[in-house]
């Protein structure tokens, strides 16, 4: 792919969002789908001088790094551009923080939701809601609903590829500890064992080596590898929704008293159309076909 042509995909990246990645954010449902809680109510002072901080006064706020696009921008969580940042300062907004107030840390992605007390309030970094994860962390109500996707590079084994049964031969890879790794195992279920990554920068290096056939990521990250990571980058397609939708949330500790104010500010950028628009500025599925 010539300079060029990065340039304009990553351009066409960030200029439209499909309707598939709005599913369940368009209305506040009386229940948390993911978790079957109740939906929060409003009867929580959520007041920014009564909320239950780490710090009286700072909402401390963690992610991975490197920071990856489209998610944040320049590995630079602090900046506001890129999905989650924005998210983030908008949810801090709604509870009645400035930006100066929101201050970044880094915690390795596996680390956020491990057992144990955590330095932050809340940690953003496409971590996806289970059950499994439940056990030792509190999540928010979901802001993204995922869709895992196949990538590869043009003239590869799987770049022609249009359905699931056509990816059992090839060699995949994906971040260890990830749905997208879990989606490679359980649903495509390769002959091969799926290799395990600690990030996706070894897997599109792996892929760079040939020494895998495609990679499996959530879609927005697709986007990014294809166009700005790998050389004749292409997405083979988008896996089959399976059940309730994959969501991300805000990781909290376990006992987190935030958990209600921060669900009800996703509710309420949802209901005011900021997730929307958000999602429209970062974020898109153009160009991912389904796997059938």
């Amino acid at each position: 792919m010539t300079s060029r042509a990065k340039t304009i995909r990553a351009k066409t990246i960030r200029a439209s969002m499909a309707a598939v990645l709005m599913v369940g954010l368009v209305a506040c449902a009386p229940e948390d789908e993911t978790s079957g809680a109740p939906a929060p109510t409003g009867a929580v002072d959520c007041g920014k001088d009564k909320l239950a901080l780490k710090t009286a006064g700072t909402l401390a706020v963690a992610t991975d790094k490197p920071a990856y696009e489209p998610w944040f921008s320049k590995d630079d969580p602090a900046n506001g551009q890129g999905y989650e940042s924005a998210v983030t300062y908008a949810v801090a907004e709604k509870l009645g923080f400035a930006r100066t107030d929101v201050k970044w840390q880094t915690v390795q992605f596996n680390a956020a939701f491990a057992p144990g007390p955590k330095k932050f309030d809340l940690d953003v970094n496409q971590v996806s809601i289970s059950d499994a994860r439940r056990k030792a962390v509190d999540f928010s109500f979901g802001y993204y609903d995922v869709r895992q996707t196949v990538i590869t590079t043009a003239g590869s084994k799987i770049a022609g590829v249009t359905s699931v049964a056509g990816l059992v031969d090839a060699k995949l890879g994906a971040q260890v500890g990830t749905t997208s790794y879990t989606a490679a195992t359980d649903q495509i279920k390769p002959k091969q064992k799926v290799a395990p990554y600690d990030n996706n920068d070894l897997a599109v290096q792996a892929l760079k080596n040939k020494q895998l056939d495609g990679i499996v990521v959530d879609l927005p990250t697709a986007f990014y590898m294809t166009a700005a990571q790998l050389d004749n980058g292409k997405i083979v397609g988008q896996l089959p929704a399976s059940g309730t939708p994959e969501q991300f949330g805000f990781v909290m500790e376990k006992g987190s008293k935030l958990r209600g104010c921060v669900s009800e500010a996703i509710v309420a950028l949802r209901t005011d159309g900021t997730l929307a628009k958000l999602q429209k500025q970062y974020l898109t599925e153009e160009g991912a076909p389904e796997l059938s």
